[in-house]
């Protein structure tokens, strides 16, 4: 007679193990993750060290502890620590749910437990997913929030910069639209200085978006658009051109939260290097402890008596804009 198959000790349930298979889950990462404007940093630490110069703000490499740092004599610069956000998210899988589907004794129990664990973690990864893109939306408003709302990191008051605005006046027909796009386009360029970029990106709560389509001067552009495309379709379903500035709707919620405001649009440069990073800490494990960290960890522990398993994922992940004052508000007053 075979042997009980412990699957809960068995190499599938470590903690490497689960870790690679979350990350080999399929991707759910809302629109501004699929646009890759984050750049994934690893770092050893619970903390991270962002560096102010001129407005500009930039990664510091680590050292040991007594050498010599950085310098730069011919601008004044100023350094802060961040802590990390820690994010943890737990699960649990009974004994109850693979009942019947499982047999005492049998070898191949564990591709059936092994299916229940990769539904329970393709779950837990939505909800990671879901949170990194809230992270995301905030960063390119210069203020990331927790889940309540309640403000994580604001980027403009941590290194004293003012967030410019520029107000669209939609409800007024006569408005020159394309001035307020080039009134855009230069603050975000002035605060580009020389480094280069691709273009202009406007992501638009729905109230915005609907009043900017429906302005008469854009409109109008775009009833002559590409033999009047834009009476044929509907516009909050892709990205189109309008005062060099591409413009998107952007409605990706969670619950009743928006991640862009409905009446607003967030401006923001794109096609540039290193302006936009999602930091990752490692997890707080004893086996990660000074590695560099990983987007998100996996991790089990046998219930008391073997009733089930409980699930926990993890993680830690600071999105930030290195130059906020490359970010732009429209508004609708």
């Amino acid at each position: 007679m075979p042997s009980v198959l412990d699957i809960f000790n068995s190499s599938f349930f470590d903690m490497a193990s689960l870790t690679a298979s979350i990350d080999k889950l399929p991707r759910q990462p809302g629109r501004i993750g699929q646009m890759g404007l984050f750049k994934d940093t690893p770092i050893a630490t619970t903390s991270a060290i962002i560096e102010e110069r001129h407005g500009k703000l930039s990664l510091l490499t680590t050292a040991s502890r007594g050498t010599k740092g950085q310098s730069d004599s011919r601008a004044t610069r100023q350094g802060r620590s961040f802590v990390v956000p820690h994010i943890p998210h737990d699960d649990q899988v009974l004994a109850d749910e693979i009942q019947d589907v499982r047999s005492f004794g049998s070898e191949t129990q564990l591709e059936t437990v092994s299916q229940v664990v990769n539904e329970k973690l393709e779950a837990m990864k939505a909800n990671h997913e879901a949170t990194w893109e809230y992270h995301r939306a905030g960063a390119i408003a210069g203020e990331v929030l927790d889940a309540d709302g309640s403000t994580i990191y604001n980027w403009f008051t941590e290194f004293g910069i003012s967030e410019t605005t520029v107000d669209f006046d939609l409800s007024v027909d006569t408005t020159d639209q394309k001035a307020k796009c080039t009134a855009v386009l230069r603050a975000i360029r002035n605060a580009l200085g020389g480094t280069p970029h691709k273009g202009v990106h406007a992501l638009c709560g729905n109230t915005f978006f609907d009043e900017f389509v429906a302005h008469p001067l854009v409109k109008a552009a775009f009833e002559r658009w590409e033999q009047g495309q834009y009476l044929r379709e509907q516009q909050f379903e892709k990205p189109f051109m309008f005062g060099g500035i591409t413009w998107e709707n952007y409605d990706w919620t969670v619950g009743s939260k928006a991640f862009v405001p409905t009446t607003e649009a967030r401006f923001f440069p794109v096609g540039t290097q290193g302006i936009f990073q999602r930091m990752n800490a490692p997890a707080n494990f004893v086996e990660t402890v000074n590695t560099l960290g990983k987007p998100i960890y996996a991790k089990q522990e046998v219930q008391r008596f073997g009733t089930g398993v409980d699930l926990h994922t993890q993680s830690n992940p600071l999105h930030v804009c290195t130059r906020p004052k490359v970010l732009v508000k429209g508004t609708n007053t």
